[in-house]
């Protein structure tokens, strides 16, 4: 680590392999906490390269406790969080209608970040029961369509990792790592981040990965489609602009999309989204970012027409009996 420490400090940027056996070998608690904490200082004082963040992807992703769901051909959406806009949450309830519509998901998810309530904060409160026994996980998709993995559980590295972070109190790479390490490796991946920066490392490295993902950053800084303004997109094939209206939708005032100062609020507007109480700007940005999720599953089919399959997810039901499924 002397040796890389140095190299760092003489301002030079690690390969993607390099960056991969730096993060191995402090995921291992090969190196003091010092020591790790002088390598992320590293990237508080200069920008990190999409190399390198490839690289301690790559090892996050081999240090994971990979759990193999993929006879479900499931999707992910996540978003990156730090944007500080404390959103309702929006991509978990995107979940269930995706799962209402009938697709499989395998959402990958830690506590809050900069919002009041974290995916796992609300389903936890909700009565979801996280586990990482690949027979709970399977049971729950067959029942549901939807499984959920709180990070913790399946990144035992982070016992290593978690400490220093804790300690430092700032804003890391491992803030945007945490959507590319889902340890079931799903087919598809909905990404939300919240510049453009990150939005264009995440384009570099998800072209180097065999998934269907689908990159979604709003102009105004919401790590999903807010409706606030329009959203850049990037998929394999092509890259673009979401407008409101491109969902056939107006565009909304930021504080619609509040989500509450306490999980129980949160939970309070998640369930109230699902049970058809919701308003009509919080319905229209989850069918929204379901919209696009569904898009990716099933290119063949118009955009429109998946902002009606989320739709009818939600106004029918289908996506509160998800819920309730496994959670019950």
């Amino acid at each position: 680590m002397k040796q890389t420490l140095e190299y760092l400090f003489e301002g030079n940027m690690l390969s993607r392999s390099g960056a991969r056996q730096s993060l191995l070998e402090i995921g291992k608690g090969m190196h003091s906490e010092a020591e790790f904490a002088s390598f992320l200082t590293v990237y508080k004082m200069r920008p990190i390269s999409s190399e390198e963040l490839a690289g301690f992807r790559d090892a996050m992703a081999e240090l994971c406790l990979e759990t193999d769901l993929s006879e479900y051909n499931a999707i992910d959406v996540v978003g990156t969080g730090g944007d500080g806009k404390n959103t309702f949450n929006i991509s978990t309830l995107a979940c269930f209608i995706i799962a209402g519509a009938g697709v499989n998901v395998a959402k990958h998810g830690n506590y809050a970040v900069s919002s009041t309530s974290g995916s796992s904060n609300v389903l936890e409160y909700l009565g979801y029961q996280c586990s990482n026994d690949p027979g709970k996980l399977k049971s729950d998709l067959d029942k549901a369509n939807f499984c959920f993995m709180h990070a913790p559980l399946f990144h035992p590295a982070m016992k290593h990792i978690a400490p220093v972070r804790r300690a430092l109190r700032v804003q890391t790479f491992f803030n945007i790592l945490g959507p590319m390490i889902n340890p079931s490796f799903p087919k598809y991946q909905l990404l939300g981040v919240n510049n453009r920066e990150n939005f264009n490392h995440y384009k570099n490295v998800y072209e180097s990965l065999d998934v269907n993902y689908t990159i979604i950053s709003s102009h105004d800084g919401y790590d999903e489609i807010s409706l606030t303004d329009d959203t850049y997109f990037s998929t394999n094939s092509k890259e673009g602009i979401f407008s409101p209206g491109s969902f056939g939708f107006e565009n909304i005032p930021p504080d619609s999309l509040y989500g509450g100062n306490t999980v129980k609020e949160a939970a309070r507007i998640f369930t109230d989204v699902l049970e058809g109480k919701g308003t009509a700007a919080q319905n229209n940005v989850v069918i929204a970012n379901s919209a696009v999720g569904l898009n990716l599953v099933f290119p063949e089919k118009s955009l429109l027409e998946c902002v009606q399959m989320a739709t009818d997810s939600l106004k029918d039901g289908k996506a509160l009996q998800k819920l309730k499924a496994v959670t019950a």
